[in-house]
């Protein structure tokens, strides 16, 4: 399930992969195995990609379809 928010939140944000992976750090190759689904993306990558999206880890990992952090 992540792996359709963490595309739906980069296209949401008019990013290409190779925006976000530059962000993270690593090749485009390695964030796109992320988003297909592939390779699962490391605990650090996904709480960057949380705080820069401005959303709660929670959203990312399809167990709330609630946007807000904890406590906003």
């Amino acid at each position: 399930m992540y792996y359709r928010r963490i595309r739906d939140l980069r296209t949401d944000h008019d990013l290409r992969q190779i925006d976000v992976a530059e962000f993270l750090g690593c090749h485009e190759g390695v964030y796109r195995r992320y988003e297909n689904g592939v390779r699962e993306i490391p605990l650090w990558a996904l709480l960057k990609l949380a705080e820069r999206y401005d959303v709660s880890v929670d959203y990312m990992l399809g167990i709330t379809d609630n946007r807000r952090k904890y406590g906003e």
